[in-house]
């Protein structure tokens, strides 16, 4: 007992934490489970690791698999009841979901019965409101297919945010855009019965596919698309300016000619919007190197830079642009150039003529 006092007492004075509590515990060989000492050695070691984290082992098979130091996932490994029980908060389809790295636990968790109709948040519109891009061509064909189950199966994933996941380049990549071609066959997507816009939700990139244009054949419209909506993801135009995607902006500028100059709010009663007045502001856009391309891209479709704010009448963009000291301001002040359209149809005359 004496002695092994004292060499507890050294390693509390000749290690950290984390050794000293493993040393402790391995000299404890001299002292049995029931005896005082062995008591001594467990109040000391809880204190010692108090605050540490829970060792792999000790937990069970859901949180093992779903916790990143833990991983990787051991294929095979997951009990029914702890998927019943998990421990955690969320759901573990959507703690799965919502992360790639936890993609290989799906196929398993769905044999294994769990259900995303019992989680609160769905799982595929957790992993479209991802902060960080999602890459499915890391996914494996099993991960991909337990996806696209998630998909089919919850009728909550017809969602504005999940049909802008699911038509992104990468999930087109995938072939995952045919489950919104999918939903619109078997009439998930009908006109006015949806808390969005099939058209405003697509993934700007997406504008350019025959998914939009079956969309279009449906009867759905850019103008709808400008509305009100359930989702917190951006809206399709503002998402097409924000990320300079020009193929898309001509999209809707060819539909809705006005959106050049206004665009209206999608938060009900507030006021309109200018592409311009947006651009202008450092933080909007995603390369604010595209600042400059983007402001006379706007102007050459016929953004006026000396309309007036809605919501402050008595300034105009170009007076906004020169509170915020904006690197464009020279090319809002530039003398006014005709619509690219107009341009078009003016140099297709000329060459008219001149052929004559």
């Amino acid at each position: 007992m004496v002695l092994l006092g004292a060499t507890i007492s050294g390693l509390l004075l000749t290690g950290g934490c984390t050794t000293t509590a493993s040393a402790i515990m391995s000299v404890t060989g001299v002292a049995t489970d029931t005896s005082p000492t062995w008591e001594i050695i467990k109040h000391i070691h809880a204190k010692l690791t108090e605050g540490d984290p829970q060792s792999c082992a000790s937990l069970n098979s859901a949180q093992r698999a779903l916790t990143p130091r833990c991983l990787p996932f051991q294929p095979g490994s997951l009990q029914v009841a702890d998927i019943r029980a998990s421990g955690f908060q969320e759901c573990v389809l959507t703690l799965a979901a919502r992360d790639p790295q936890f993609w290989p636990v799906l196929p398993e968790l769905l044999d294994k019965g769990a259900q995303p109709e019992t989680c609160y948040m769905p799982p595929m519109v957790a992993l479209a409101r991802s902060p960080n891009p999602v890459d499915f061509s890391k996914a494996t064909p099993q991960a991909l297919r337990s996806l696209r189950f998630l998909a089919e199966v919850d009728s909550r994933a017809v969602n504005h945010d999940v049909v802008r996941l699911l038509s992104s380049p990468s999930a087109r990549a995938a072939g995952l855009d045919e489950v919104i071609s999918q939903w619109a066959d078997q009439g998930g997507l009908a006109v006015g019965q949806l808390a969005f816009s099939p058209l405003g939700a697509l993934h700007p990139s997406a504008l350019q596919t025959p998914l939009a244009s079956k969309l279009e054949a449906a009867g759905h419209t850019a103008k709808a698309g400008l509305g009100p909506f359930q989702g917190k993801l951006t809206a399709g135009f503002e998402e097409a300016l924000r990320t300079s995607d020009y193929a898309a902006l001509e999209w809707w500028f060819k539909r809705e000619p006005k959106l050049v100059d206004k665009v209206p709010s999608t938060q009900g009663q507030q006021l309109p919007w200018i592409p311009l007045a947006r651009v202008v502001v450092p933080s909007f856009m995603n390369d604010e190197r595209a600042q400059a391309q983007m402001v006379t891209f706007l102007m050459s479709h016929g953004a006026n830079p000396w309309q007036a704010l809605p919501y402050q009448p008595n300034q105009t963009v170009i007076g906004f642009a020169k509170t915020l000291k904006s690197p464009t301001l020279a090319l809002l002040e530039a003398p006014k150039v005709a619509p690219a359209s107009t341009t078009v149809v003016a140099n297709s005359a000329l060459a008219g003529g001149q052929a004559e």
